[in-house]
């Protein structure tokens, strides 16, 4: 006594084949784009010493005594200093890491994140 759920056995070898077509399984291209990269920017202050932005800027971002102190000098000289581009989630971390140093030493220094266009 045959199945109901079951589709008719072909009778012809050849037939099966078509019979069967729409189960093969197709390998499917998947695209991975790009995480969007964010710019981790400290902001000048009147308040905070050189010195201090300097070792943050070492201590966070692990940059090298010339590059942080040039960095220091390009927040100092033009309002604002460009630390690095991280993807969201390092990003985010790092600004938070930079504002506890910052105000665990009683220091207004400010640190934001900026989507790169």
């Amino acid at each position: 006594m045959p199945e109901k759920n079951l589709p008719d056995i072909p009778k012809n070898p050849g037939d099966w084949e078509s019979d069967y077509d729409s189960e093969v399984a197709i390998e499917e291209e998947i695209r991975v784009s790009k995480p969007k990269m964010y710019c981790v920017i400290l902001l000048n202050d009147d308040f905070t010493p050189m010195e201090f932005v300097v070792w943050l800027i070492r201590t966070v971002f692990h940059k090298n005594i010339e590059e942080a102190t040039r960095l220091m000098m390009d927040v100092h000289q033009k309002g604002r200093g460009i630390c690095g581009v991280f993807s969201y989630d390092v990003a985010r971390t790092k600004v938070a890491q930079v504002k506890q140093l910052a105000q665990k030493s009683d220091y207004p220094l400010e640190c934001v994140m900026e989507a790169v266009v």
